[in-house]
């Protein structure tokens, strides 16, 4: 069978792999790039285990022929950490907030929620939009809520310090609002 050269950049650095012409872009990953962090749950594009950033959007990477990659730039769960390998802002909130909770489903809500916040640019997301995010990643480990709440922490550590004084700056305003209010109200007995 004949083989189809393929080149994309993987986490950052540039790759050029040779494939059968269906092989699925999970297997080129897991298979020729050695990177096994993005699991098969289905098989089937329903769970979500699979999910990688292609060209900076979510995909089923069990769907998707690698010869489709060609050119795009993929980000897998190994490609979010920090240089070094210390953990983005996102798995930490994951790790700290007990939203890490299988092996199998987190890389992939992982990658959906990156892709979140990435169309966040700077802005916290409600509840409803980071379920909305993570519909395609299916989960029985969790009831999804510890993962909202890491999602929602790692965007609020990554708005810029201004941003998060600004968000603040009403409740301080109320706050002092309510204290000079005690205040006046002690010293009118």
């Amino acid at each position: 069978m004949s083989r189809i050269a393929v080149t994309f950049t993987l986490n950052g650095a540039r790759r050029r792999v040779r494939v059968a012409p269906m092989k699925r872009l999970l297997d080129v990953l897991r298979e020729d790039c050695a990177l096994t962090g993005t699991k098969e749950g289905c098989g089937e594009g329903e769970c979500g285990a699979c999910t990688v950033l292609i060209d900076g959007r979510a995909a089923n990477s069990c769907l998707i022929p690698a010869v489709h990659a060609d050119g795009a730039t993929l980000v897998t769960v190994e490609g979010l950490a920090r240089r070094g390998g210390a953990l983005s802002a996102l798995q930490q909130a994951f790790v700290t907030m007990g939203g890490a909770q299988c092996g199998i489903c987190t890389p992939g809500i992982l990658v959906s929620a990156q892709e979140l916040l990435l169309r966040s640019r700077g802005r916290v997301p409600g509840d409803a939009e980071v379920r909305e995010a993570l519909a395609g990643n299916l989960c029985r480990c969790t009831g999804y809520q510890k993962i909202v709440d890491a999602v929602r922490a790692a965007a609020r550590e990554a708005m810029p310090a201004r941003a998060r004084a600004a968000r603040r700056a009403p409740k301080a305003r109320a706050t002092a609002k309510a204290r000079r209010t005690a205040k006046r109200a002690r010293r009118a007995r």
